[in-house]
């Protein structure tokens, strides 16, 4: 099946897709589903809301056509909804597609592992920023303890997944995890990577001041380890990737605040709800679950999606003030993934 290459105004390319399947999660964590904003009487979307996984199959191979070549599965927590080794296996079946991955905060990943290796998954990034308990809990917001997280990660790796940590480093609370996380990644060879404290949604009360930078998280790391560059060899990766001495480890930075890739960011977001959104920091977008259930022919998709792909002129972090993240309305993290 041939692509037809879309690219947009800033002559960005369309070859990454990020999936939310859920709105929800079993954690109310402090970055993006704060307890304040998201307690138990929080009206998550109905079911009738969220796209079919025949709607996300079809979308998805429209994507594909259009040049896509990765897709993530994202949420919320993914593994909450029922059922999603059947989606995987569908999306896995799609013809031109080069790479499917799962975003989860790994509980139920142990669980799950094998179906979704079995099923055509080929990679898992878990979210992870700290090894101690109290911590965990903290974060979390639900007093859930590192123990299910870190058994789904061996999980993973049994089953044959490929596995990454992400860890979002926040100013005063997790950046003296920053060591430890190096070290239990390094140990287990997995490749760890910080994530600079973002402002996506409107819920997580981001300052600027608690953002810990790549270049600060970078010279704690030297004090302890060797690293040397690695030169990632594509267009759209968002990592700045290095490797420690004499390994085969990686250990990589996003830093969208403090170093930003909006010049050469090709990634699509598809909200659990059904709504295209052109950037992580947007909080406008584009309808097309109505647009399909109203009777659009797949035609009608690709020429949709092709028009919103092709006037994207997003540049939020290099354009990023405090005015600008006070003023700008944003999607939340639980409906965009991250």
């Amino acid at each position: 099946m041939g692509k037809t290459i879309i690219q947009d105004k800033l002559n960005r390319p369309l070859k990454d897709l990020r999936i939310s399947v859920i709105d929800r999660c079993n954690f109310r964590c402090q970055y993006c589903m704060p307890a304040d904003q998201f307690g138990p009487d929080f009206e998550f979307l109905p079911r009738s809301a969220l796209l079919t996984y025949e709607e996300i199959e079809r979308v998805a191979k429209i994507f594909v056509k259009l040049g896509i070549e990765k897709i993530r599965l994202t949420g919320g927590e993914p593994l909450l909804r029922k059922d999603l080794p059947s989606l995987v296996a569908k999306l896995a079946s799609v013809e031109g597609l080069k790479d499917l991955a799962l975003t989860t905060n790994g509980v139920l990943l142990k669980k799950l592992a094998g179906q979704l290796k079995s099923s055509g998954l080929k990679r898992v990034n878990v979210s992870l920023d700290t090894l101690n308990d109290k911590l965990f809990g903290k974060i979390n917001g639900r007093g859930v303890g590192t123990g299910p997280v870190l058994d789904g990660i061996a999980a993973a790796q049994q089953a044959g997944l490929g596995v990454k940590i992400n860890m979002v480093v926040k100013k005063g609370l997790n950046d003296g995890e920053i060591i430890s996380m190096a070290e239990y990644c390094k140990t287990n060879g997995i490749e760890l990577r910080y994530i600079e404290y973002m402002d996506v949604g409107s819920t997580n009360g981001w300052k600027m001041d608690d953002v810990v930078t790549k270049k600060q998280i970078f010279s704690i790391l030297k004090d302890r380890f060797e690293l040397e560059p690695v030169n990632t060899g594509y267009y759209g990766e968002v990592a700045k990737l290095y490797r420690y001495k004499d390994t085969d480890i990686n250990v990589g930075f996003i830093s969208s605040v403090s170093e930003s890739f909006c010049s050469s960011c090709t990634r699509a977001r598809l909200s659990a709800n059904g709504q295209i959104f052109t950037c992580l920091f947007n909080g406008i977008g584009h309808d097309i679950r109505n647009f399909m259930r109203n009777g659009a022919t797949d035609e009608q998709l690709e020429e949709r999606i092709t028009s919103i792909w092709n006037a994207r002129i997003d540049r939020y972090s290099d354009e990023r003030t405090a005015e600008t993240n006070k003023n700008r309305k944003k999607i939340e993290m639980s409906y965009i993934g991250g």
